[in-house]
């Protein structure tokens, strides 16, 4: 069964190739799994929808984050307002 490092090693491979909507399916599934995404996990969604130029999604993931007690950093925000662009 897969656990956290597995999936985030997955999420960060497809956000490396620019597959932002597998990156919120592996998120979701993590969850539905029984796992918690971490701060590993949002980042590299982030940079995935930055990347797809998703900013809808990439603010949903900053509230995402925070709601879980998560604090996103510079590098979140700067992604986030990046896939603005």
């Amino acid at each position: 069964r897969p656990d956290v490092i597995s999936y985030n090693a997955a999420i960060s491979a497809c956000q490396k190739g620019q597959q932002w909507k597998v990156t919120l399916e592996l998120l979701l599934q993590m969850e539905a799994n029984g796992l918690r995404p971490d701060m590993f996990s949002y980042s590299a969604a982030i940079a995935a929808c930055q990347k797809g130029q998703q900013w809808e999604h990439a603010v949903e993931l900053l509230g995402q984050m925070q709601a879980r007690g998560l604090r996103p950093n510079v590098i979140n925000y700067s992604a986030a307002i990046s896939a603005c662009e």
